[in-house]
């Protein structure tokens, strides 16, 4: 651990006198605010909220929510060990990530990935006090490194809804209202390989809504979707199907109509004698959870107990049972899921050929 002398020294004075700030404004902190030798006015004020929506808007707000609450965890933790959250540490970094692997604690053990996460989580809110935390630090880089060879385990994968599971769960859903709109949600998440914060953001139109994630326009062949991902925007083809049935582009058409959507949100929800389609978007758990029950009803892995057998799906099911039962070739199932490389495709593919060429023959065994 360093001395008082050299934590006194550790960072110039102005951010020992930043690292006092009440609790609350570190939280609330975002990093954007005027030179200290330039005089505001109200125009750079102004300026300076419009840099701070822009910075806000580079990450999801899912990820700021858990960056918020990695912060709030670790200063938790600073303060009990009689520590200071700031300036940052990466001796008491270090120690803070072997207590969350050991669960010395009172909470049980982190998987290595949510250590990794909250390390990342750490970083980004100390660059937004103007710190920089270097994890190639020894203290930080070793105990993360005996942390994954000690504690790393294969990445656990969500089970593949594959087309006759979600033909099976969509067979469940009433006809009324609540039921379009869900079947659409799961007939066009699949055949989209959406991830559920991309179904929920969709539009009607272009710049319908500011919390917009993305648009729909619909042709004779098909849908075409205009998506905003992790990436940047790409277009998502949807083609209709073989018949209305399962078709996702006439499940969509058929909740437009019936719940009278001609702007903003797609997806909303519905008021509760079912009859009448509401303002509000849906939040992303709504897909989450029709998936589970869906699978529970249609009898999805009976020969599981259901809680076990619930675990193994969620809003991941579907963009895995898409790469998994579209039988094309995989360059197309890559750009469909706007994945940047092939192996990442193929993380997806629970059902691929292994073994589709064969080096051990290939050398003369």
């Amino acid at each position: 651990m360093p001395s008082e002398t050299e934590k006194s020294t550790s960072a110039p004075s102005d951010k020992l006198d930043d690292a006092r700030v009440d609790e609350r404004e570190e939280e609330d902190s975002d990093g954007i605010a005027l030179p200290s030798h330039v005089a505001g006015s109200g125009t750079l004020d102004r300026l300076v909220d419009t840099a701070r929506d822009y910075a806000r808007a580079a990450i999801s707000d899912n990820t700021l929510k858990a960056y918020a609450k990695d912060w709030a965890h670790f200063s938790r933790w600073c303060r009990m060990k009689g520590a200071e959250p700031l300036p940052p540490s990466p001796e008491m970094i270090g120690l803070y990530l072997a207590d969350l692997a050991s669960g010395s604690g009172p909470s049980p053990a982190l998987s290595v990935s949510t250590i990794d996460r909250r390390l990342s989580g750490l970083a980004w809110n100390y660059a937004q006090r103007g710190f920089t935390l270097d994890r190639r630090n020894r203290h930080i880089a070793t105990v993360l490194a005996g942390i994954k060879r000690k504690h790393a385990r294969p990445p656990v994968q969500k089970e593949a809804i594959l087309a006759e599971d979600i033909l099976a769960m969509v067979a469940t859903l009433p006809f009324d209202l609540r039921g379009l709109r869900d079947r659409a949600i799961l007939l066009v998440g699949y055949a989209g390989g959406l991830r559920r914060s991309e179904i929920v953001s969709l539009d009607v139109h272009k710049d319908d809504t500011p919390d917009s994630g993305g648009w729909i326009e619909v042709f004779d062949k098909g849908a075409l979707l205009t998506i905003r991902s992790k990436t940047g925007w790409r277009e998502v083809e949807i083609g209709r199907g073989s018949r209305d049935q399962t078709c996702p582009v006439h499940a969509l058409k058929q909740w437009l109509d019936f719940a009278k959507i001609d702007f903003g949100p797609v997806f909303v929800g519905t008021s509760r004698d079912g009859k009448r389609a509401l303002d509000a978007r849906l939040n992303d758990k709504h897909v989450a959870r029709l998936i589970k029950r869906t699978v529970r009803d249609a009898g999805i892995r009976s020969e599981l107990p259901e809680r076990e057998r619930l675990s193994l799906f969620s809003g991941h099911s579907l963009r895995a049972g898409l790469a998994s039962s579209a039988e094309v070739d995989e360059r197309y199932v890559q750009k469909h899921l706007g994945h940047a490389s092939a192996e990442m495709t193929r993380r997806y593919q629970r059902r691929r050929d292994r073994f589709r060429v064969n080096l051990t023959k290939a050398a003369g065994l």
